[in-house]
């Protein structure tokens, strides 16, 4: 008799449902509507106003052809490889240091993250005056007695690149280590214990027995990080306005100036629908890896 009146599963949690219905429409016309409308433009030759007169590939073909385009592509594969390898090594460690049960954690742990809680406009703007040769890092060495110093990278063409992303890393380290010793606070203090009988290393413990144990936070970390390097933007604008002339130009600057500067909206979308496509290949791997491995477990 209960069971007879038990609810179809369309009207379990009807309030809940009812209360999601905004973001489901916000996510269906905002994000879903808003990139096929992006992708569809981006076969059309518009210029200041969007319209429909289709040219194929050509945006296309134009980007791929284009110089300052090639470098922005170039400066973002230098720039992910420094975030990806150095956040996550320098972060960890950070993290296995502060794992220790050191005196003062709290205050470490805020000094680290505190950069984290600045924009990237601030961070930038912060870092072009460490780095200016005049009154910077450079300036302070050569006072100090080694006049024949020289550290200036955002002043040149060759390196600025690796500038943007010492800027970056000041930023978003502390959010790697916070990550990071939260899934070793998640370790189980008697694998510790069991380790340190069978006389293991502390290193050895670490590479082959607690990171293996952390590989979902390693793999949110990794989603989290290159989402941040596929649109990176204001931190390269508040240094170098993509300067020296278009040697730290980035994917997210030339969609935006192209649509709101040169005014050529087909170029632009084309320019962002590769940039979506980035951001396909970062996502489709990390479902796979925690939802395919799931279902086959």
């Amino acid at each position: 008799m209960s069971s007879s009146k038990r609810p179809s599963k369309l009207f379990r949690n009807l309030n809940a449902k009812v209360a999601s219905v905004p973001m489901i429409l916000t996510a269906l016309v905002v994000f879903v509507g808003g990139t096929a409308w992006t992708v569809l433009y981006s076969f059309t030759n518009s210029k200041l106003l969007p319209r429909l007169n289709f040219v194929g590939l050509d945006q296309y073909h134009r980007l791929w052809s284009t110089s300052r385009w090639l470098v922005s592509i170039e400066n973002l594969l230098i720039y992910g490889a420094i975030s990806l390898v150095f956040s996550l090594i320098i972060g960890f460690l950070l993290a296995a240091l502060l794992d220790q049960k050191i005196r003062f954690e709290d205050t470490f742990r805020t000094i680290f993250l505190y950069p984290f809680a600045l924009s990237f406009i601030v961070t930038g703007l912060v870092w072009q005056w460490l780095l200016n040769p005049d009154f910077g890092v450079q300036r302070v060495v050569r006072d100090l007695g080694w006049t024949s110093f020289s550290f200036d990278p955002l002043y040149n063409s060759s390196i600025v690149i690796y500038g943007i992303s010492i800027a970056a890393l000041w930023q978003g380290t502390g959010l790697v280590m916070c990550l990071m010793l939260a899934g070793l606070r998640g370790i189980d203090e008697d694998i510790w214990k069991a380790a340190r009988v069978d006389g293991i290393p502390m290193w050895k413990t670490y590479l082959f027995i607690v990171i293996p144990m952390m590989r979902p936070v390693f793999i949110t970390t990794l989603v989290i990080i290159a989402a941040g390097i596929v649109k990176v933007y204001d931190l390269v604008v508040a240094q170098t306005s993509g300067g020296p002339g278009i040697a730290s130009e980035v994917p997210a600057k030339y969609v935006y100036d192209y649509m709101f500067f040169a005014q050529n909206l087909g170029q632009g979308f084309a320019a962002s629908t590769m940039m979506l496509l980035s951001v396909v290949i970062v996502i489709v791997p990390w479902a796979y890896l925690e939802f395919g491995g799931k279902k086959r477990g």
